[in-house]
């Protein structure tokens, strides 16, 4: 209640410049963190309201990271108006329908090869010292995620002193191999719920204020193993090849040889799946948002397939045999 007032209050002052009519105001969408948005009509054109009271700090980030992402020539959303305190932002609306509504396979080909050629445009913007570092600490952080929400509180698994220890030496070699990439600028949630397609300039991104410093195969991982859209391992592939071959053209700092990209691209999506059924379960437990336990499957399956093609895996993808098994000795339904 607190917060709709304060959103009217805010509206009340921007309002005149916009046209903005506050009783068009209607729930566009949340996403996994605290942020919602807002839809309203304003003289002869859509505005999206963001509200993220909780993170006034991601507001700055956001608006720091619009401009760097701009300047790159991507598109972004204009940033009308900005209340740091409130925590309120006015953006255009960029419709309803992101990449993840409309691909299909008649489509996603010239999809994707838009959005690749985004990604290279920011990639080869990127200078360091500039976002955060994508640093051993916060890569730790964020697979630790799998161990305390998916083995312990989803799974109610206890590891023996040597899984767990097993299990460590394979999180070391994983941010060893991640850490030893080139650096660039790192969107992080480079996917099609975020990307929309636009005709022009496609595609618009979005959700872009946790961007990083950091391996540049991060992005192309989390863009082709998507949290809520499976593609065939062929088309993967092909998508993974296009996007390397834009990117030596561009001067990118790729390896030469693509199965060595490749390989960075496995290990790299392998501490992003990691992590996200961390984060899946974290949602749904401390959060309250369970729709995101039906895309568990998905990760389980990259994560094993991947571990299962290293030698120096095999303990990560022995621990998934395990895991798989529980599930159905448990009876979870995803």
């Amino acid at each position: 209640m607190e917060c709709r007032e304060q959103l009217n209050k805010w509206l009340a002052l921007v309002s005149p410049t916009y046209g903005l009519q506050p009783e068009t105001l209607t729930y566009a969408s949340s996403d996994a963190g605290f942020r919602q948005y807002f839809r309203i009509q304003g003289t002869g054109r859509s505005y999206i309201i963001m509200d993220c009271p909780k993170e006034k700090q991601s507001m700055k980030e956001f608006v720091k990271v619009d401009k760097i992402m701009k300047t790159a020539g991507l598109n972004v959303p204009e940033i009308f108006e900005v209340d740091f305190e409130g925590g309120f932002m006015l953006l255009p609306d960029l419709g309803t329908k992101t990449y993840l509504d409309v691909l299909d396979h008649d489509n996603a080909d010239r999809l994707m090869d838009d959005a690749t050629t985004a990604l290279v445009k920011l990639q080869v913007a990127s200078k360091p010292d500039v976002l955060p570092p994508y640093s051993a600490e916060l890569l730790r952080k964020e697979i630790n995620l799998f161990t305390e929400w998916f083995l312990e509180k989803h799974l109610h698994m206890e590891l023996s002193e040597l899984e767990k220890k097993l299990l460590e030496r394979t999180f070391d070699l994983i941010i060893a191999k991640n850490l030893s990439e080139a650096k660039v600028y790192v969107h992080r949630d480079y996917m099609p719920r975020n990307l929309m397609p636009e005709p022009v300039d496609n595609p618009g991104v979005l959700d872009f204020q946790d961007a990083v410093y950091g391996p540049i195969s991060y992005d192309i991982a989390s863009l082709c193993r998507d949290a809520f859209i499976s593609w065939e391992e062929h088309q993967i592939i092909d998508w993974t090849i296009r996007y390397w071959d834009k990117a030596r053209k561009a001067g990118l700092p790729v390896p030469a040889d693509f199965g060595a990209f490749w390989k960075d691209v496995e290990w790299m999506g392998l501490q992003r799946h990691l992590k996200v059924l961390g984060i899946f379960c974290r949602l749904s437990y401390r959060d309250g948002k369970d729709k995101y336990i039906g895309d568990l499957p998905r990760f389980i399956n990259y994560v094993s397939k991947t571990a299962a093609r290293y030698d120096s895996l095999k303990p990560l993808a022995n621990l998934m045999d395990k895991i798989q098994n529980k599930e159905k000795q448990v009876g979870y339904t995803f």
